[in-house]
Order: structure tokens, then C-alpha cells, then sequence
């Protein structure tokens, strides 16, 4: 089914078999962070405000395991082996064992958990792999999420299960093992010349960025938190990219209590100028870049309060389908404590501190070498780095 002309391709990995999709039952291990469970209730949530009626949505009942030969098209062999063989009963069985557990960062936040592997290929499978789709007029269909995309077959593609940015070539990270990404956006190069890659996790997406540091065929946006030993640590505003690749990382490193209108305006400045200027290929940053008419690849990633991560997915999910889904929550908020004012003010005020580099062109300041057009008066004293007032001047602020 379509809405207002916009395919929409539902990828959820459900399953009524014990595993085989339902990558939802997952469980990483007592008191770890990272619940899987949210997959199922966001699903319950689309269906109970009527979402799956607006969008052509697939059941996997035998989702594709992405096989070996697909992951290394990104990751090294030696790791994926690793990551096959090994189980919660064998990683302490031997020396060697041990070593790779060490090796490939494995423990820890990333535990090895029965079926581990699996896993991995079932969400990488929804973001990159074939699958058999259950449709609901019973037919089968043999095709690929990006693929999909590729062909013009849907215009946006929604994997929840996907987004685990962190994952290296060699090695796992930050709760992440294979990294669904990257595969989807080396398929997406097939047929694409290029891919943006906007990534609004509070943690920097480092594992993205990491494997396209060096090509100017795809660029990366990350906004996050950054600073004070915040994982993963990266994603300084001055890491651009190198060789081909120069000037196609951006990174927008953010401080704690940002608010949401200034957060969706620096969003849309910076991402409204990037996608003008390269023209590749939450709930309000998805409206925004929805409205561009571009393919879109959407997939889950972070986010550990599994009740907030359910409601926020489905209101970007409604976003999508341009569905007003109701605030249910806002009574429970009503009573402000406006003794944190002032603290919060003080927060707020650490987010706009702007690096400036200084560009070709007065009037205009160069983020990682892109040229944005921030619409920002400065005198010369002001082109390190500032604590600045902003008063609004349209979409855009003027620095007095």
C-alpha cells in the first residue's frame, strides 16, 4: 500500500519459530543495557495505532541469515569465523579461545550469548540480506532492503533490528558485532554514487565513519555527545576525513542538555546546506530529511530505556507515513521543578560553543571544510572558539 505516493517497506524481524527471526528474544545477559525486547514492542506499537495499514509491511517468517561471503564484504574473515564458532560454553575453553575473545573485543559490553551469530545475520540480514517475505496476500518475494531501494521498488526502508554503528572490521564495539551500515551502504554504491549517511545516536558513529574515511563516495553526519570520556571519544569536530575522503566526515560533537528546538535547528541548518551541497542519494530531524525525496535506508541502533526507545520509533514511524500519532505522555510532564532552570540554562549555553574555521569567504564559517552558511556575523576576535548569544533571524542566527 502506498500514502501520499510514498512506498514504505516495514522490515521487522519477527518470527513464531524459538529463534530463527525473532531477534527480539535476544538476551545479552543480566543487567546489560542493551534489550532487544524493544523490537517487539515497538511493533506492537505500529499495530496498535494502525500504522501497518499506511505501509506495504513484511513479516519475516524465514528471514535471510546473511551468509559469511555477504558480512565480508565488509569484515575480515578471521572475525566472522570467530564470531561463528564461538559460544557462552567455549569462550573460556582454551588459550587460543581466550585470545580471541581479547583479539576481537569481545566480553563485556559485547558478551558472547547462545546464538550469537545468528543474530548478527539475521539483523544484518534485514538491513543488506535476501529474504523470503510473508506478504500479506501470501505471496513470496526474493529481494534486499537496500535493493529494494536500488530498484525504486519503495522509497524509504525502515530495518529497526539494524543500526549497530560501533561494530569494526575486525572487531566488535559499543554492544555492536556486525555492522549492518556499512553493508547497506555498500550495496546501496552499486547502483548509487553516492550515499549520506546521517547518524543522530548520542553516541558518536564511529564504526561508519571509520570504513568510509578515505572515499569521497560517501559522506558522514553524526551528531552526539562528546567530551568527558563519553563513548566511544571520537568524533571531534576536527576529524574530516583523510585523502579522498577529506571534508566528507562531519561531526557535530555536542554537551549535555541540549534542548530540542535547538538541536532540530542546528540539524536542519547543517543538514539542509550538506544535502545542497553533496546531494547524494529524531521525529523532527526525520521529517526534515523525508522531505528531501531521497531513497532513505532508517534502522535502529541505540537507545536502552526500552519503554522511551518503543514510543520514540514509533513516532518516527508515523512521521514517515506523515501520521500525527497522540501525546499520550504530556500529563505525566505537566509539573515543571523550576528550581533546574538555571541549571539547564547553563547546559544549553555549553552547546553553543562553535568552532570556527575560518573559510574563503567572509561572513561565511567552514565546518570540516564544507561550506555552511550559518547566516552568523563575526568579528575577527570572535573566530576561536566562543561562547555566543543567538538571537533568531529566520531560520538562521545572527551573532551581534
Amino acid at each position: 500500500m502506498a500514502l501520499n505516493d510514498t512506498s514504505l517497506l516495514y522490515i521487522q524481524c519477527l518470527t513464531r519459530h524459538v529463534f530463527a527471526g525473532d531477534v527480539g528474544s535476544v538476551y545479552f545477559g543480566e543487567n546489560h543495557p542493551m534489550k532487544p525486547h524493544r523490537l517487539c514492542m515497538t511493533h506492537h506499537l505500529v499495530l496498535s495505532y494502525e500504522l501497518h495499514k499506511k505501509m506495504e509491511i513484511y513479516v519475516l517468517q524465514r528471514p535471510h541469515k546473511a551468509y559469511p561471503v555477504e558480512l565480508a564484504q565488509f569484515h575480515s574473515a578471521d572475525y566472522i569465523d570467530f564470531l561463528h564458532r564461538i559460544t557462552p560454553h567455549t569462550e573460556h575453553s582454551s588459550k587460543e579461545n581466550e585470545l580471541g575473545m581479547l583479539k576481537y573485543n569481545l566480553g563485556g559490553d559485547c558478551p558472547v550469548f547462545e546464538n550469537l551469530f545468528e543474530f548478527c545475520q539475521i539483523y544484518a540480514g534485514g538491513t543488506l540480506g535476501k529474504f523470503d517475505f510473508f506478504v500479506v496476500n501470501h505471496d513470496y518475494m526474493d529481494n534486499y532492503a537496500a535493493r529494494r531501494l536500488n530498484n525504486q521498488l519503495c522509497d524509504i526502508a525502515i530495518n529497526r533490528a539494524g543500526g549497530l554503528h560501533h561494530a569494526k572490521k575486525c572487531s566488535a564495539s559499543g554492544f555492536c558485532y556486525i555492522n549492518d551500515l556499512v553493508l547497506g551502504i555498500l550495496e546501496l554504491l552499486k547502483r548509487h554514487a553516492r550515499v549520506l549517511y546521517i547518524d543522530i545516536d548520542v553516541h558518536h558513529g564511529d564504526g561508519v565513519e571509520e570504513a568510509f574515511y578515505y572515499t569521497d563516495r560517501v559522506m558522514t553526519v553524526s551528531f552526539h555527545k562528546y567530551g568527558d570520556k563519553f563513548f566511544p571519544g571520537t568524533g571531534d569536530v576536527k576529524e574530516i576525513g583523510e585523502r579522498e575522503g577529506k571534508h566528507y566526515a562531519i561531526n557535530v560533537p555536542l554537551k549535555d542538555g541540549i534542548d530540542d528546538s535547538s538541536f532540530t535547528r542546528l540539524f536542519k541548518i547543517i543538514l539542509g546546506k550538506v544535502v545542497e551541497i553533496y546531494r547524494p542519494g529524531h521525529a523532527e530531524c526525520v521529517r526534515f530529511v523525508k522531505k528531501f525525496n531521497l531513497p532513505l535506508l532508517v534502522t535502529g541502533g541505540g537507545g536502552y530505556t526500552k519503554e522511551n526507545v518503543a514510543r520514540c520509533w514509533t513516532v518516527e514511524t508515523g512521521v514517515l507515513l506523515d501520521s500525527e500519532l497522540p501525546n499520550d505522555d504530556t500529563k505525566f510532564f505537566s509539573n515543571v521543578d523550576k528550581s533546574q532552570i538555571a541549571t539547564l540554562h547553563h547546559m544549553v549555553m555549553k552547546n553553543i560553543q562553535i568552532r570556527w574555521h575560518k573559510g574563503g569567504r567572509d561572513l561565511f564559517t567552514v565546518l570540516c571544510g564544507i561550506f555552511i552558511e550559518m547566516g552568523i556575523r563575526l568579528s575577527p576576535r570572535r573566530w576561536k572558539e566562543a561562547r555566543i548569544e543567538v538571537i533568531h533571524r529566520n531560520e538562521f542566527g545572527i551573532v551581534e
